[in-house]
């Protein structure tokens, strides 16, 4: 898994652009996730920052195991 996260503006067509820097990091056709918050004070988009940043830092390659777990379908 890998993510990045910026900030930008809706247009008022409805776009958002995505920062070249971002872009670069995402293959060709490869599917993203996009979730869009508003209204956060800088505090709480500091402190969200400040924990993804914790969050990703712990991550390492043996805990890909738990997304093929997530992937796959479980039976009852």
């Amino acid at each position: 898994m890998t993510t990045a996260d910026f900030t930008a503006e809706l247009a008022p067509n409805g776009k958002i652009a995505v920062p070249a820097e971002v872009a670069s990091q995402v293959p060709p056709g490869q599917v993203v996730r996009v979730i869009l918050t508003w209204g956060l004070s800088q505090d709480e988009a500091d402190w969200r920052t400040a924990g993804r940043r914790q969050f990703e830092a712990s991550w390492v390659e043996d805990d890909s195991i738990y997304e093929t777990l997530l992937d796959s379908s479980s039976t009852p």
